[in-house]
């Protein structure tokens, strides 16, 4: 348990700060297209295209960002084997705090009393559901529900694109919340994953779960991108927050056999329920207005010590 937690968190540091850097490396991508008043950097509906979010990710920022973010994956993967669902998946979702700390001072952010107090809930909410915290379930599922798995995860993801895309500048939380989704699936294909231990590369190959953890983390990444561009960089990480925590959670304890420790089950249901609440809270406070060629959000106003990072 104790190695489970420790790796959980240092997989939400690594996402944590993967974020903060995907967003400078985001906003200083269109600060240039707005500079050179290009016309190929929006879609017909107002958000990125692709040519805008490639653009986005070639910014060093974005790519040491994208770094952490793959390290991150493999400890977030580990710590999925090694707890429940509903505990590995908001424990990593506690990246959401270190976005916000690190945010004040990478993009100048300023808080309000009511995001401070919304993170604080979800802090509260993670220590309750590391005290409530049981033996992971031992299911793995059968091979016709990851076929399952692979189904909806490419309706997901596929859907989520389009919808997206016609939200154009209106899509950043829909998009935080998909990429979410997509991370969520990730951490259920890992656990029921066949053809890690023993290792066998062969049955490893054939597991429709692969294919979904590669098209969840393909498709999530490029929608986290889209949010980071179009919206604010603490509302687009708490939606993400709310989809990978709340389905895994769920599947961990319906579908896999998770659960809470004899006694502890309303602390871990109270736990999960804050956990989302908090992290809603923040999506809600920090939504994005409509003054910049995306969308930036208002926590983006230039910050006195640093203009060069003042939104486009």
């Amino acid at each position: 348990m104790i190695i489970g937690l420790l790796t959980a968190v240092a997989a939400s540091a690594c996402y944590g700060t993967g974020s903060v850097l995907q967003a400078v490396g985001s906003r200083k991508s269109a600060r240039r297209e707005a500079a050179a008043a290009s016309s190929t950097g929006t879609t017909q509906h107002g958000g990125p295209s692709l040519s805008s979010t490639a653009k986005a990710a070639m910014t060093w920022e974005f790519m040491v960002g994208t770094a952490l973010d793959f390290v991150g994956f493999a400890l977030g993967a580990l710590a999925a084997r090694l707890l429940p669902l509903f505990l590995s998946q908001t424990v990593i979702s506690a990246n959401l705090v270190i976005t916000a700390l690190l945010g004040i001072k990478l993009l100048g952010i300023r808080l309000s009393r009511a995001e401070w107090g919304s993170i604080g809930v979800v802090c509260a909410s993670l220590v309750m559901l590391a005290t409530a915290a049981g033996a992971e379930g031992e299911s793995r599922g059968s091979h016709a529900e990851h076929w399952w798995l692979l189904a909806v995860t490419v309706l997901l993801m596929g859907g989520g694109t389009l919808l997206v895309r016609r939200l154009g500048s209106r899509g950043a939380i829909p998009a935080g919340l998909l990429s979410g989704l997509g991370f969520g699936a990730i951490g259920v294909g890992v656990r029921v994953l066949e053809g890690v231990d023993p290792f066998d590369p062969l049955t490893l190959m054939a597991d429709p779960a692969l294919y979904a953890i590669l098209i969840a983390g393909a498709v999530g990444m490029y929608l986290h991108t889209v949010a980071l561009q179009i919206g604010s960089v603490n509302g687009a990480t708490a939606a993400l927050v709310v989809g990978e925590t709340i389905l895994p959670g769920i599947l961990g304890v319906v579908w896999l056999g998770d659960s809470s420790r004899p006694g502890f089950l309303w602390l871990a249901i109270t736990g999960f329920a804050l956990a989302v609440a908090g992290a809603v809270a923040v999506a809600w406070y920090g939504k994005p207005d409509s003054t910049s060629p995306h969308g930036p959000a208002d926590e983006d106003r230039p910050h006195p010590r640093d203009k060069d990072l003042a939104r486009a």
